[in-house]
């Protein structure tokens, strides 16, 4: 797992969605259950300027550094670079979290050369683009992540996207390209109303909108009958998954109703399609349930028994959380506390998620060359 201190207490501010702690949460959680020894850790190395003009352009870079040395922008900047906004405001470490970030993801294509796993719950900003942060992102580690695992030997990448949010960064940057393969799956109308059934690129991009109250169901069967036979089919050299925690029922910022496990099942199935996988945070606003969520994902990828009733030391990490301002961190329930897998929600996919799924299989330019 690659973390840092940065993110344990920084926010884009008290009324801002990201106000809550998460990536500290799994550190800590992972350590209560003596999941994280210091041999599966590695400390995140900050990225350097120069390194991220490898997608992002250097007067984008300079104004990012410039904002968290003034504590402010103009309005030239705002309007040019999107900081300072509403979305992206300018705070404390807004230069020094996601360069974070993205030096940890820049990092595991390194660490990747000769194949492996990393897990990296503060990356998935995936809405950031070259010139301009956008969606609560301001450097686009997924891109980053495939650029580095392009420059460490790994040619054929994909890309698995199950954030509630369209990862429209990210598309841009690779839609054109055949050696990558795009999948997104999210809700349907909702913010940035991108990635839409019938959108293709060049014919690696694959995107499949969910209506409100999709579950358990309609995540098994798009695992099964989308993502893994697509992966299959193009036997890729690495695989990078965004595991945005915000398609899961708690969370304020989305309408689907998956349960953990509907994550933890796409993230098992994802083991061994490839020699390098590299699992990304990305969305998750509910403290309790991104923190139980992505845990719950690092016991799947570094093979840990998952116990049915926490430990006190873990049930201490999550009774020590608070949501300010939410309804629901006023009256948390036990199981938030008590345990990491949630009841399933749903065993049977819906008849139009089964259709989405179909119209997306039987495109003509489904079968990827080799």
């Amino acid at each position: 797992m690659l973390g840092h201190e940065v993110y344990r207490g920084s926010s884009y501010g008290p009324w801002h969605p990201l106000r809550v702690p998460r990536v500290s949460t799994v550190m800590d959680l992972s350590r209560a259950l003596g999941w994280l020894p210091r041999d599966r850790f590695l400390r995140s190395p900050r990225a350097k300027p120069e390194a991220l003009h490898l997608w992002h352009t250097p007067a984008y870079v300079d104004a990012l550094a410039r904002a968290e040395a003034a504590g402010t922008v103009d309005d030239p900047t705002r309007a040019r670079h999107g900081l300072g906004t509403t979305s992206n405001p300018v705070f404390a470490e807004v230069w020094r979290r996601p360069a974070t970030s993205a030096g940890a993801s820049l990092l595991a294509g390194n660490l990747l050369r000769d194949g492996g796993i990393v897990h990296h719950p503060g990356g998935g900003t995936h809405h950031a683009f070259p010139d301009r942060a956008a969606g609560f992102c301001y450097l686009n580690d997924p891109v980053l992540t495939i650029l580095s695992l392009r420059r460490n030997g790994a040619r054929r990448i994909a890309y698995v996207d199950i954030d509630a949010h369209h990862g429209d960064g990210v598309e841009h940057a690779f839609a054109a390209d055949p050696d990558t393969l795009l999948i997104s799956v999210h809700e349907e109308r909702r913010w940035p109303f991108t990635g839409h059934l019938a959108d293709r690129g060049i014919g690696q991009t694959f995107n499949l909108p969910l209506p409100r109250g999709s579950h358990d169901g309609d995540a098994a069967h798009l695992r099964d009958r989308l993502i893994a036979p697509l992966l299959e089919r193009m036997a890729p050299d690495a695989i990078v998954l965004q595991c945005g925690a915000d398609a899961v029922e708690e969370d304020p910022l989305s309408r689907l109703a998956w349960s953990n496990r509907a994550h933890e099942g796409i993230v098992r199935r994802l083991m061994g399609l490839a020699p390098r996988l590299v699992v990304l945070g990305g969305g998750g606003y509910n403290p309790w349930s991104v923190g139980r969520c992505w845990t719950l994902v690092w016991a799947a990828l570094s093979g840990a028994d998952v116990p049915d009733r926490l430990p006190p030391e873990a049930e201490d990490v999550l009774r020590g959380l608070e949501w300010r301002g939410a309804r629901a961190g006023r009256t948390p329930p036990e199981h938030w506390f008590t345990s990491l897998r949630d009841a399933g929600r749903g065993d049977r996919p819906s008849p139009e998620v089964e259709a989405r799924v179909e119209a997306l299989m039987t495109r003509d330019d489904v079968l990827i060359p080799a």
